[in-house]
């Protein structure tokens, strides 16, 4: 009879044997982070840190191997080129080192600091959250590990886990961030992206509908007014967009001054009543509060169902030409493919 203890020490020693692949850089990751990074050469016997010094920086190996002793509380483990360790330090800084770190062999490293990935992480989200999502897979199966050790102390375990806490909390905040578009706290492309990739076929007689919402000549509003007004003016429109967004819908930015809603309507017509909800209320926005009290805002909206299996490049070739129909004579209006005029 295998005990469910056992079954756990299995899966977790099993993970982590997978050790040299997850913690081994692919050719791009190691290119962007030595892009920011600082070269260093150590050499064979020489101590790069000591378990409990507070860590401000991650190691890339370049050449040569590096041995992490942790004291008995973990298996120590040999590190070859491309491999990284200390990276607790970047997700959450100041962290107490948990092994002393010796040089085997001669070896050429990379070290990355806080700022260094910072950079990166707004370069390169996508590629930096991959590079922490798998990180923290592999610090929750030590996690499970330091759990199932005989030999653990107290404290270790307790700061090991404020550590996982901390990781995984910085996780969600930055998968946030690449997502949300950082003015309007709207979904972004990249958050669209993400949502069409788990996006399900409507169920029942629910269909997907979707606007495309362009602001009328925001470059003259930039212009005659500023930056700064401009800017409100967009958050204020990205209101109304949210304000028209049902539980199972998703209101975006798609950059600039376009934004869209995805939706799921029993009818054409309902899509209809979402373009005018959102065109009435761009209307009747006032921004006082910004010394514009004169500053009138209007949008232009192009709609349409979407059939589910054409995907997102279609739908959106389909209704920008309705949106550009109400451009084309003079904007303040919606349009949705199927009727036979624009509403202005």
């Amino acid at each position: 009879m295998v005990t469910p203890h056992a079954e756990t020490s299995r899966s977790v020693s099993g993970y982590l044997s997978d050790d040299a692949y997850i913690r081994r850089l692919s050719g791009a990751e190691m290119g962007s982070f030595c892009s920011v990074g600082t070269r260093c050469t150590v050499s064979a016997g020489q101590v790069l840190f000591r378990r409990g010094e507070i860590g401000q920086c991650m190691f890339i190996i370049d050449s040569g191997q590096i041995r992490l002793d942790f004291a008995g509380h973990m298996q120590n483990k040999t590190l070859g080129e491309r491999e990284f360790f200390g990276e607790l330090a970047l997700f959450i800084g100041h962290h107490a080192r948990m092994a002393n770190a010796v040089a085997v062999t001669d070896c050429e490293l990379w070290s990355v600091d806080q700022p260094g990935f910072d950079i990166l992480l707004q370069s390169q989200p996508d590629r930096m959250v991959q590079f922490m999502r798998r990180s923290f897979s592999y610090l929750v199966a030590s996690e499970q590990q330091l759990v199932l050790g005989l030999q653990r102390r107290n404290e270790d375990l307790i700061r090991a886990m404020e550590s996982l806490r901390k990781t995984r909390g910085e996780l969600t905040r930055a998968e946030d961030q690449v997502r949300t578009d950082d003015m309007t706290g709207l979904c972004n492309r990249r958050g669209l992206y993400a949502y069409l990739d788990n996006l399900s076929p409507p169920s029942g007689d629910l269909q997907l509908g979707l606007l495309l919402i362009d602001l009328d000549r925001f470059k003259q509003i930039n212009d005659q007014c500023g930056h700064m007004v401009g800017d409100e003016v967009l958050c204020a429109v990205a209101r109304v967009v949210s304000d028209a967004a049902r539980n199972c819908d998703l209101a975006c930015r798609l950059g600039g001054d376009e934004f869209a809603l995805l939706c799921q309507v029993n009818t054409s017509g309902e899509l209809c009543e979402r373009a005018n909800q959102i065109l009435e209320g761009v209307r009747n926005l006032g921004f006082a509060e910004v010394d514009q009290p004169q500053l009138l805002a209007s949008v232009s909206i192009g709609g349409g169902l979407c059939r589910y299996i054409d995907g997102w490049s279609v739908w959106y070739s389909d209704i920008d030409r309705a949106l550009y129909s109400v451009k084309a004579i003079g904007g303040d209006g919606w349009h949705v493919s199927g009727l036979t005029d624009a509403e202005t």
